[in-house]
């Protein structure tokens, strides 16, 4: 590739990843600062001092935490090129022994991190959509009984144009985000151009002095401050689509210079004005920018929540696909992008959570209290798999590791420990949100691990079943019989053979499994394995964030040997009915809940794409 075709696919993909990486960050300036000094739970006074104070801790915010820690530290943990916590976790437990404490203590962080997520997803489109709206209330207060239903109409029709996709909006979002940005930019340098003293805030000092003269206040100031971080962690999840380098360039190119002009131009109009608190991101814009900035702000929040909305379907997925969740409807909405999914359970799931809370809190300031929670609880258990990776995947010394995440942990955990204190007033909320979406992946992974064990215990060995295969009567065809495990003879083949009385001509047993990796080249997809009495054995392998299709994958099985016909081969697949023990492994309460969930799992057929008039189901009881 030439350097001019590279510098254009570079600026290409800068541009998009403006539209789908910065949504959430882009639309903070809408009410970080509001919060800060005009907000419901414990509000900074409006002095020189204090808002110079609040931007000094809001500059070096956005450059340790986000520029350093993110945009350079951690996207350098990339799991194949893909970020987002549950790709670091996978990465994490790669070097861990199976069984071991720290392999539990990994997996139960990196599930809890991606249960915040969840909650982040449902708290961004409120407070975004909320925030923008509310500017109506900045042209007359005549607005204000109709922020409510435009936001939820306006929220209702973005979960309910989540099935078409973002292939064709995709393209708009990175010029809408351009112009985004720019607009952010210019009002902050017309507001700092009045009042340059505000510039003074690049100074460290003021904000050490302002935690020297306000320790108690800086501390409950750092659970608003930290709304000017919302959207970090995005920057890490979305790597896979679009790089590191696009993304650090649209960093440090656009995002950052536009957010800090906007910081500083909000933060000069409140020290000539401090009335302006009442909203000063709209209050920067002239009058007769009011109305289109309104527009342009609901626009750019809608991004940002189809971005997170897009992550949840993501994360979901990659859950899946490891083995944390039930297996769900689907749906690629593009041809071209693999990453564009649609999962319907998961999207009405958080439209209805959405509506619930934006109904429930009623304002972007009341939601403001839950925000910081999920977002700086999962900046934490970054920092902690981080290290992981750090000691054991980069093999660094321990001391280095240890000095390297060290800061990054503190100051996370310092704006945790702020948000904490708003636990009553709203932090709960993702908490619960996360605490019942962790039940739901640890519930799924243990019932599945103990159904796992009920069904090998009963298990004949492949081995031994294949000679006494001769004596069986044999049908024209070939019968594919999916399996966990490839050393035990498959339920639904014993099952086929007592009720028919007979076996096909040909068995294929295929295994299907998930690796830690993204991605699987095609070279390394299948593994076969010819055995006696027409018995094959084949391993067909995926990625976490592939979707499976398995005929595709066995018609690879000709470079072995193995050939397909597909109106002569029918599918075979196992389905158990579950019954709950009251002395188990899992407390019943659990079983009946994993028991639900297996009930009402995706089909085995259409999650692995097969042919639906080609398949057939044996049932079996099994008791848990």
């Amino acid at each position: 590739m030439s350097e001019n075709s590279a510098d254009k696919r570079l600026t290409a993909l800068s541009l998009a990843a403006l539209g789908v990486v910065y949504g959430d960050i882009g639309t903070s300036p809408l009410y970080a600062l509001h919060e800060v000094f005009g907000g419901e739970h414990h509000p900074v006074p409006i002095t020189p001092d204090n808002v110079l104070g609040i931007l000094s801790v809001i500059f070096w915010s956005l450059m340790v935490v986000v520029s350093l820690k993110y945009v350079l530290f951690i996207m350098r943990a990339d799991n194949k090129g893909e970020g987002g916590i549950m790709a670091l976790m996978a990465l994490a437990l790669r070097p861990i022994p199976e069984g071991s404490f720290q392999r539990k203590l990994i997996i139960a962080l990196g599930l809890f991190g991606a249960a915040l997520f969840y909650g982040d997803g449902v708290i961004t489109p409120a407070i975004s959509v909320l925030s923008a709206v509310e500017g109506l209330e900045v042209a007359t207060p005549a607005f204000k009984p109709y922020v409510l239903p435009i936001s939820l109409t306006i929220l209702v029709i973005l979960f309910a144009v989540q099935r078409h996709g973002t292939a064709a909006v995709g393209r708009l979002f990175g010029p809408i985000m351009v112009l985004w940005f720019l607009t952010l930019g210019v009002l902050g340098v017309i507001s700092i151009a009045r009042y340059p003293v505000v510039l003074g805030a690049l100074n460290p000092w003021h904000a050490f002095q302002f935690f020297e003269f306000n320790p108690v206040l800086g501390f409950f100031a750092l659970g608003a401050t930290v709304l000017a971080l919302t959207g970090a962690e995005a920057l890490y999840a979305d790597m896979g689509h679009f790089g590191r380098k696009p993304i650090q360039f649209a960093w440090f190119g656009m995002v950052l210079p536009a957010l800090l002009l906007n910081y500083f131009g909000q933060g000069a109009l409140l020290l000539h004005d401090p009335k302006t608190i009442a909203n000063p991101f709209y209050l920067l814009a002239p009058d007769w920018l009011l109305y289109p900035m309104v527009v342009m702000a609901t626009v750019a929040t809608v991004i940002a929540s189809q971005a997170v909305i897009s992550g949840a379907f993501s994360i979901t997925q990659q859950a899946i696909q490891l083995g944390f969740s039930p297996r769900m409807e689907i749906s690629h909405t593009s041809d071209e992008q693999i990453g564009q999914i649609y999962l319907p359970g998961i999207n009405w799931t958080l439209l209805i959570a959405v509506i619930a809370l934006v109904v429930g809190f009623g304002s972007s300031s009341n939601l403001a209290a839950a925000y910081g929670i999920a977002v700086t609880g999962t900046m934490f258990i970054t920092d902690i798999l981080a290290y992981v990776v750090a000691r054991y995947v980069w093999g660094w010394a321990p001391w280095r590791a240890f000095l390297g995440c060290l800061p990054f942990a503190i100051i996370d955990l310092a704006f945790f420990s702020a948000n904490s204190v708003k636990i009553l007033a709203g932090g709960w909320f993702p908490l619960v949100f996360g605490l019942g979406v962790y039940l739901l992946l640890t519930t799924w992974k243990r019932g599945r691990e103990l159904l796992s064990g009920r069904l090998a215990a009963d298990a004949m060995d492949t081995k031994s079943f294949i000679p006494g295969m001769e004596y069986v009567t044999r049908v024209p065809g070939t019968a594919v019989f999916l399996t966990q495990n490839l050393e035990n003879v498959p339920h639904a083949m014993l099952h086929s053979l007592k009720h028919y009385k007979a076996l096909h001509e040909r068995i294929v047993l295929v295994s299907v499994k998930i690796l830690d990796v993204p991605r699987v080249t095609e070279p390394r997809r299948v593994v076969v394995e010819r055995l006696p009495n027409e018995v094959w054995q084949v391993q067909v392998f995926y990625g976490f964030m592939e979707q499976p299709a398995l005929p595709p994958a066995l018609e690879q099985c000709a470079e072995d040997g193995l050939h397909f016909e597909p109106m002569d081969t029918s599918f075979f697949l196992g389905r158990e009915t579950l019954i709950p023990r009251l002395h188990s492994d899992m407390c019943f309460w659990r079983e009946k809940i994993f028991i639900s969930m297996f009930r009402n799992a995706g089909s085995a057929a259409s999650f692995f794409g097969l042919p639906a008039n080609r398949v057939v189901e044996l049932g079996t009881q099994v008791v848990l």
